[in-house]
């Protein structure tokens, strides 16, 4: 390996020459780090096992990034040479050519293997990836540790957005701190800017869990920790002890996150302390000949951190895609071709790109560059709106749009802050009905409204909150923080209205006891609690819900007549695209199912516990069985066509199914006629 490449460059990639380095050192401790940082995410990725904190990579990438930026903005600045365009420029050259080749390849493949929605969102990725601003866009649509994520093609790219950010607002910061008072005002911007956003990386990752994790404000804090590193060590050389320490410790910190964090954890928040400080000491003991970080393993992985890091997540995504991602062969697999890939795109895209550019003057680099990324972001915009009929078979199409066969009201009407409803009425005429609950209340207003004689039916429904009285959620759970406010408005809502009125109370009860059945951060967790909190559904944990659960609706049905629907079926997979991967690849033309057994062990706590709420308050019991379930089966599709519209909402086609069980309801209830 040459020792006259530069230190400084991108905490994603190798560390290659750039126009404003300042040192003429090869750091392999940070190369060799950058090993540390996307090793474990790729194997965290895989679902290898002993890995469950490997998201912990991206902090470490983060402290790197700091660290090696504010090394070039505050050299330069001492120089007298730093140049804004320049800087922005460096970056652009180091990140770009990958990212666009993988843009493109995606935006290629998918024309021809993605149905009209998926290649739609994959453009859209595409495009908010090109300009940076992927972050924003997946805090608003996914959590990263959701199930759902895992066919996002381009849901890594965040970082990337982030780092950008980053790099935008550094050296203006930086600037005006150096006009200030030099070297020491940087210090003391870092320092303060760095302390806030550690701050609100603590609360918001509690109060705001999604946006603390893809957003800069919660994120910086990270990056500026690196570069308070180089601000007080990066020109210094430590006692060889106390360099040993540095790394020794640093690597025990960084080890103990990927082995023992999960993504139950609330992330980043205070807990990201441990890899981000682990981080900083490895960079401060700066041992270059140290057998963890030095070897030829962690140099190789580091020189291609970057490609690795591209390549290695849309692997995932396509194993995800055909249903092979608990496969230990295909996962063996996809961790070779994401290795195979990662090394194609560091030696055909990578390393060309950077030497062809490096020969060509700085403004034809800036416009080859800028007409790149403004090239591909329009086809991809374009690719958004295509409409080219048969690219892909119409039976994927159809199966996929499923997707949208929701309530058109549904973004109106089920509330998801503030702690109240906007109470929609469905239909006209005098009040009936009230249907109250989650989001699987909303997923069923419909029917109701169909099966009610006359009248009209309000509906009163909260996503991700439970009814159920004296619970409290887990912070970064899936449950809603603000649940028990909506219940205690509800309550209110429900005393005031005509004591006749007809409730009927639709909740996705089990997964609030035992958490979701899919392979996200709370599967097999509780959402909630109430004396205590559980990490599993003990026995006390249980009882005490089953208390409160038929507490809660005895409470209701005091003021109202009362109809429990006892649990719809939750499937393991996401309905619609899982009957047009099963067209698409060719699976089978049956219907997709699971077994009624799996449904009752799923749900037969929920169900003794409402069937006790019936015994002791006289509610009534709805069960959905009889019109989702037959011969041993409960049936996610019927004709090829899904009766979900996810992987546990009834769809607007699928909850018709459940019109007769409504009448049957209002057929013995004289005041809903």
């Amino acid at each position: 390996m040459q020792r006259t490449k530069s230190v400084i460059e991108t905490g994603f990639a190798g560390a290659q020459p750039t126009e404003q380095a300042v040192s003429p050192a090869f750091r392999y401790d940070i190369n060799g780090l950058r090993a540390w940082a996307v090793l474990p995410v790729m194997l965290y990725h895989f679902g290898i096992s002993g890995f469950s904190g490997g998201f912990v990579g991206v902090d470490v990438f983060f402290v790197i990034s700091g660290f090696l930026m504010t090394g070039i903005v505050v050299s330069a600045l001492e120089r007298n040479r730093f140049s804004l365009l320049d800087f922005y420029l460096s970056r652009a050259v180091r990140i770009v050519p990958a990212l666009f080749a993988l843009c493109a390849v995606l935006l290629v493949a998918g024309w021809f293997r993605l149905a009209h929605i998926e290649y739609r969102q994959l453009s859209v990725s595409v495009a908010a990836a090109l300009m940076f601003v992927s972050n924003a866009l997946f805090w608003k649509h996914s959590g990263y540790f959701d199930t759902g994520s895992h066919e996002t093609w381009l849901l890594h790219t965040w970082s990337l957005s982030v780092e950008w950010q980053f790099y935008l607002l550094l050296p203006l910061g930086a600037a005006l701190a150096w006009n200030w008072r030099r070297k020491s005002g940087v210090c003391a911007l870092l320092a303060a800017v760095g302390v806030l956003s550690l701050g609100c990386s603590i609360y918001a990752s509690w109060r705001w869990p999604s946006a603390a994790f893809y957003l800069l404000p919660t994120r910086a804090w990270e990056m500026l920790a690196g570069g308070m590193v180089w601000l007080y060590t990066g020109r210094r050389r430590l006692p060889v002890a106390l360099a040993r320490a540095f790394e020794g410790v640093g690597l025990a910190l960084i080890t103990l996150a990927i082995v023992r964090f999960n993504s139950r954890l609330i992330w980043p928040g205070g807990f990201a302390i441990v890899p981000v400080l682990g981080a900083a000491l490895v960079i401060a003991g700066s041992r270059q000949r140290s057998p963890f970080t030095g070897n030829a393993l962690a140099q190789w992985l580091g020189t291609r951190s970057y490609s690795l890091y591209l390549w290695h997540w849309p692997v995932w995504v396509v194993l995800f895609y055909v249903d092979r991602q608990h496969d230990p062969v295909s996962i063996a697999g996809g961790i070779a071709a994401a290795m195979l890939l990662g090394e194609a795109s560091y030696q055909l895209v990578e390393q060309p790109s950077r030497s062809y550019l490096a020969r060509v003057a700085r403004p034809a680099r800036l416009l080859r560059l800028g007409a790149a990324l403004a090239g591909l972001t329009l086809v991809a915009v374009a690719a958004r709106y295509q409409h080219v009929p048969n690219r892909v078979p119409l039976q994927w199409n159809m199966a996929e749009d499923e997707q949208l066969d929701y309530s058109p009201m549904r973004d109106r009407c089920l509330a998801r802050s503030g702690g109240t409803s906007p109470a929609c009425m469905f239909g006209s005429g005098p009040l009936r009905a009230i249907v109250l609950g989650d989001s699987h209340a909303d997923a069923m207003v419909s029917a109701v409204q169909n099966a009610l004689p006359a009248g009209a039916v309000m509906e009163l429904s909260y996503a991700g909150c439970l009814t159920l009285f004296g619970q409290h959620v887990i912070p970064g759970s899936p449950a809603t923080l603000d649940c028990p406010d909506f219940n205690n408005w509800a309550l209110r809502k429900l005393a005031s209205l005509d004591p006749a009125i007809l409730v009927f109370i639709v909740n996705r009860t089990s997964d609030y006891a035992f958490g979701p059945i899919d392979d996200s951060a709370f599967s097999h967790h509780p959402l909630v609690y109430f004396s205590r909190r559980y990490d599993s559904a003990t026995p006390a944990f249980l009882a005490e819900f089953a208390q409160h659960l038929v507490a809660s609706t005895c409470q209701i049905a005091k003021l109202h007549p009362v109809y429990l629907v006892q649990p719809v079926p939750e499937m393991p997979f996401e309905v619609p695209r899982a009957m047009s991967h099963q067209l698409m690849f060719g699976w089978g033309t049956g219907d997709l199912s699971i077994s009624l057994d799996d449904y009752t062990r799923r749900n037969e706590f929920a169900r003794t516990a409402q069937e006790s709420a019936a015994t002791q308050c006289g509610v009534k019991l709805l069960d959905p069985r009889r019109w989702m379930c037959d011969h041993g089966r409960c049936w996610a599709t019927r004709q090829l066509r899904p009766l979900y519209y996810d992987a546990d909402h009834l769809s607007e086609f699928g909850n018709k199914r459940l019109i007769p069980m409504f009448r049957e309801a209002f057929a013995h209830s004289p005041v809903a006629h």
